[in-house]
């Protein structure tokens, strides 16, 4: 059945008219500012002005941005941190502050110094303390114990050393860190929150950290609230300020509560009436879980990092973020801090070495007492009981451990911040590197968020124009964020001139309810010349079922949503009512978000390293299919209400999660749900989200990734934001991550052998020749060894083609098997010197300098051995090592720090070889050392890479990724079909709690 005919008085606006083109320049020729004018002019002026921001940035590329001088690096005195109070409480005449006239900047200035900025983040650290950290922890603090050892035994050489290793790693580490907190703060000002105010009478668009408490922010549509504030009145009737005056004088208002708790102090009927009409609407998914936007009406408190997702109003700001309802929920977790994976791996390893360097220390003494060593005489050598510790613990403690691994993190995260993708913990870069699956959004990350509208369906009988106009009506009108369907939507008209004519008229919007999960639908109530009209835009069945039309017009309409759904098009129902008459059904959009030109490839890298991709969708599940085969996943995609409503529970849940390739008409709580079943069934999970709603699943996600243009809430929970469109920029950064694991393995496997290596030949030397390496020599190996490694952090690491893990067991046995060979490796040198010959000595020499010689170069290059031979190493790390090899060489040569060398032979009466008394070596014993120690390399590196290729050894120590609990997950899904009920007692008269099954209600409401 037709739809009646819309009329809009003398002129058929339906149609058009003959000066239509003439008012269309009117509109959006409109004088003043956008901003300024009323809703639909601007709306028209908007659709005729509107241009690409990507053009408009290009365009605007060489403009000059404002130059903030920055505080100098070495200024670490200065302070730009605001003095922040103790107390949260704000005086209540700070709250009353003009809705016209707002702040001035005195009273701002004034505000702050006493409350600090309005962020949560943490108070900037003073780069002089951050400095003196680098001397903390349980390996530092025995390097610490040397130097006091060191002097007690006034062995000054190596009291200098030990001191100028611990000030280069702290420095090092301290300035290396600096630069990429640097670069990571520098992009980070580029996400920014912002907000608008009113201050000296003129509305001040500002960073959301500058806000003060008493500062009028407006709150709007589509923006994250910046503050905890209390709503004042509707932006448009800014009249009502007098009313919420009056409230407030008589103690009216609404107290600020718990919003976790707010249903249930409704339901106890406490707190006061509501004022009026709701103002807005905000999103508090991300702290109450739940998806439905709250009203929120006058003398409401709105609160910090929620979203605003209907309505533009007035309020105060009742108090800065670090008290705010977010804050004081995020302080009771602060001092807790997550040391995360990553330090309890290192602590382990710190620990380990750490009894390991007391074990041979107690086995050296066992052996110097049965030598009758004394405790520190004589004093010029180093065969005491003393210098024995002191030596082990240079050699045994690996000083530049905890400094080398967080420094190759810090590093890593700048590097991925050139990438576009900000790290907000450096933990999270272990976890990225971890990965072994994706849960990622369609629109915007495996599609190009560029939606076109297709030709639509229309009604029969039905314009095709008042369906448009209709379409724009049931959309936001607030142009500066308007969402990416409603802005589609607005933009065609300007292929349909006469729709936009009707908006011309004297329409004036009443209502504007926006889309919720429940009714699945936009719904705008209008009036135009006293005829009041409400416009529904939304899911094709919620639309549907609004109207009472035809059977034949109905499955018209559900054949025509199936066919536009395979060929991978969203639809959106139009229909509208006039007055109380029925509801007409107008049509249906079509909407297409094509493939990124990359995803496809970039999935399938993404299956090579092991990481498969689940797609996660709001779409029908047609359309989800639809799009998984032009992106070549696989089309396991089922409705997201299976999880739930599906009859499923317990192993066979899992189960499904598991092996699906996506979920369509996906809601926040489904993608938690996803998430945490793959996380119990073993999997290192990663998820991305760009809404408030999405907060809770990347909270909970391994590793959490807001994608580009994710809302403030989203990026606050999130590990890893990125800037950069598309799903080959996550992919990207999850090699790099795993090039920074490598780098971090290979140089725990070096310096784990380094230690091993020394301990196991000193030891032994000490016990069977008695005979040690000067302790003056082992401070240089150890300060060459963290010279020539500081480089690792830009070392060229290949990528793993399979998640990465720690494997503790494996890396451990093979730093004990490299450290075994490079001990027998210096033993060999060292017995040849009892040949009659001499040995590796072809005209002279002294056995400590070509001791000394050995095993730099073996140690240094050991390095290119852990690091694995896929990728060539780079030239800072290649640069360092030929350095530090150089001066070891100038010590052989020169016999620097050699001691006073014994002119009779060695113990041994078959070697005829003499040292020479002022430490000399001549040039061909070095070329010599060189040789055996390349040779020496070569063996350790066929050793490592045999190893590497034993199946079991490859998988020692990696977790079970597909963990099957059956009986555990069937229990655990029993229990959540059952539930306590209360009943009335018949034979006590009272009250008891039983329990019971889940009613139908009861389930579909979980």
């Amino acid at each position: 059945m037709a739809a009646p005919r819309v009329s809009f008085g003398e002129k058929d606006m339906e149609n058009g008219n003959s000066d239509a083109a003439a008012r269309s320049r009117k509109w959006s020729q409109a004088p003043g500012d956008i901003n300024d004018l009323d809703e639909y002019t601007a709306l028209q002026k908007y659709i005729s002005t509107y241009r690409d921001p990507k053009a408009v940035d290009a365009e605007n590329a060489d403009a000059t941005a404002v130059d903030v001088k920055p505080k100098k690096a070495w200024q670490f005195w200065k302070s730009e941190k605001a003095a922040v109070a103790d107390d949260g409480t704000v005086p209540e005449e700070w709250l009353e502050s003009d809705i016209k006239q707002g702040l001035s900047n005195t009273d701002v200035e004034s505000r702050r110094k006493r409350f600090g900025f309005n962020e949560l983040t943490s108070e900037k650290e003073n780069l002089f303390i951050k400095f003196l950290m680098f001397f903390t922890g349980p390996v530092l603090y025995v390097m610490e114990l040397a130097v006091l050892l060191a002097a007690g035994l006034r062995s000054w050489i190596d009291f200098g050393v030990i001191i100028g290793i611990l000030l280069l790693n702290a420095a090092v580490g301290w300035y290396q860190e600096k630069q990429a907190a640097d670069v990571v703060a520098s992009l980070k000002g580029d996400i920014a929150m912002r907000a608008t105010v009113v201050r000296q009478g003129q509305e001040q668009d500002i960073l959301a950290r500058e806000i003060v408490p008493g500062d009028i922010v407006i709150i709007e549509e589509s923006q994250s609230v910046p503050a905890d504030c209390r709503l004042i009145c509707d932006y448009d009737v800014p009249e009502d300020f007098a009313r919420y005056k009056e409230l407030r004088e008589q103690h009216a208002l609404n107290p600020e509560e718990d919003p976790t708790g707010s249903e249930d102090q409704e339901d106890e009927g406490e707190g006061v009436a509501h004022q009026g009409h709701s103002i807005v609407a905000t999103d508090q998914s991300a702290i109450t879980g739940e998806s439905l936007a709250v009203d929120k009406f006058m003398g409401d408190v709105v609160y910090y990092t929620t979203g605003c997702k209907r309505g533009k109003a007035y309020s105060v700001a009742q108090t800065s973020a670090r008290f705010s309802f977010v804050g004081r929920t995020a302080s009771l977790v602060q001092g807790a801090k997550d040391q995360g994976h990553f330090k309890a791996i290192m602590n382990s390893i710190g620990t380990a070495l750490l009894v390991l360097v007391m074990f041979w220390i107690l086995l050296a003494w066992i052996g110097g007492f049965f030598r009758h060593i004394k405790l520190a005489t004589p004093e010029d050598s180093s065969n005491t009981l003393l210098h024995y510790v002191l030596i082990l613990f240079i050699i045994g403690v690996p000083v530049g451990l905890p400094v080398v691994t967080t420094t190759t993190l810090a590093v890593g995260a700048a590097y991925l911040a050139k990438e576009q993708a900000i790290v907000q913990k450096l933990t999270a870069i272990e976890s990225l590197a971890g990965v072994d699956i994706l849960c990622s959004d369609k629109t915007g990350t495996l599609t190009a968020n560029q939606l076109s509208i297709r030709e639509p369906y229309v009604a029969e009988g039905e314009d095709v124009n008042w369906m448009m106009a209709c379409a724009a009506l049931a959309s936001s009108h607030n142009i500066k964020s308007l969402d990416p369907i409603d802005k589609v939507t607005i933009l065609t008209l300007k292929r349909y001139p006469k729709a936009r004519d009707i908006l011309k008229d004297d329409w004036k919007t009443e209502k504007f309810t926006p889309f919720d999960p429940v009714s699945k639908r936009i719904t705008t109530i209008c009036t135009l010349r006293g005829d009041r009209f409400t416009c529904a835009k939304g899911a094709p069945k919620a639309v549907l079922n609004l109207t009472s039309c035809s059977k034949e017009t109905a499955d018209l309409f559900r054949d025509k949503a199936t066919e536009f759904a395979r060929r991978g098009f969203r639809s959106l129902g139009v229909a509208y009512q006039k007055n109380n008459d029925p509801w007409v059904l107008l049509g249906m959009l079509s909407m297409f978000d094509p493939p990124r030109e990359d995803t496809a490839q970039t999935i399938i890298e993404a299956q090579q390293l092991g990481v498969p991709v689940k797609m996660l969708t709001g779409d029908a599940i047609a359309i989800a299919k639809e799009t998984c085969k032009m992106l070549a996943l696989g089309t396991k995609v089922y409705n997201s209400q299976k999880l739930i409503h599906g009859g499923l529970s317990g192993s066979t849940q899992h189960d499904l999660v598991e092996r699906a390739d996506g979920f369509a008409e996906v809601f926040p709580e489904h993608k938690y749900q996803v998430v945490e079943m793959l996380q119990q069934r073993g999997h290192l999970t990663a998820m991305t989200g760009d809404g408030v709603n999405d907060a809770p699943s990347l909270k909970k996600a391994d590793c959490g990734i807001a994608v580009e243009g994710a809302s403030e809430a989203a990026q606050a929970a999130a590990d890893i934001v990125f800037l950069a469109p598309g799903l080959s920029t996550i992919v990207t950064a999850i090699k790099q991550a795993r090039q920074i694991f490598q780098r971090m393995k290979a140089y725990i496997q070096y310096r784990i052998a380094l230690c091993l290596h020394l301990e196991i030949y000193l030891v032994t030397s000490m016990i069977i020749i008695n005979e040690t390496i000067r302790s003056e020599l082992i401070v240089f190996i150890a300060l060459f060894a963290d010279l020539a490694t500081v480089a690792v952090a830009y070392d060229n690491a290949h990528v793993d083609q399979r998640p990465v893990e720690w494997q503790l067991p494996k890396i451990w046995i093979i730093s004990i098997v490299l450290g075994i060979l490079l001990a027998v490796g210096t033993w060999v040198i060292r017995g040849t010197m009892y040949l009659p010959n001499g040995g590796v000595v072809q005209n002279w020499g002294n056995v400590q300098e070509i001791l000394f010689l050995e095993v730099a170069l073996t140690e240094n290059w050991l390095i290119f051995v852990t690091r694995g031979g896929e990728t060539f190493p780079s030239w800072q790390l290649v640069g360092a090592i030929f350095m530090v090899d150089v001066l070891a060489t100038l010590f052989c040569i020169f016999g620097w720090l050699a001691g006073n060398a014994e002119t009779r032979p060695l113990p041994n009466p078959m070697s005829q070889f003499m040292q020479t008394t002022n430490g000399h070596t001549d040039v061909v014993t070095v070329v010599v050392i060189w040789m055996y120690a390349i040779g020496v390399t070569i063996v350790i590196a066929i050793v490592y890479f045999v190893m590497n290729k034993i199946p079991y050894l490859d998988n020692l120590g990696r977790k079970n990724r597909n963990v099957h609990d059956t009986q555990m997950e069937n229990i655990i899904g029993h229990l959540s079909k059952l539930t306590i009920k209360q009943e009335k007692d018949e034979l006590g008269g009272g009250f008891r709690w039983v329990l019971g099954q889940k009613s139908s209600d009861d389930a579909d409401e979980d």
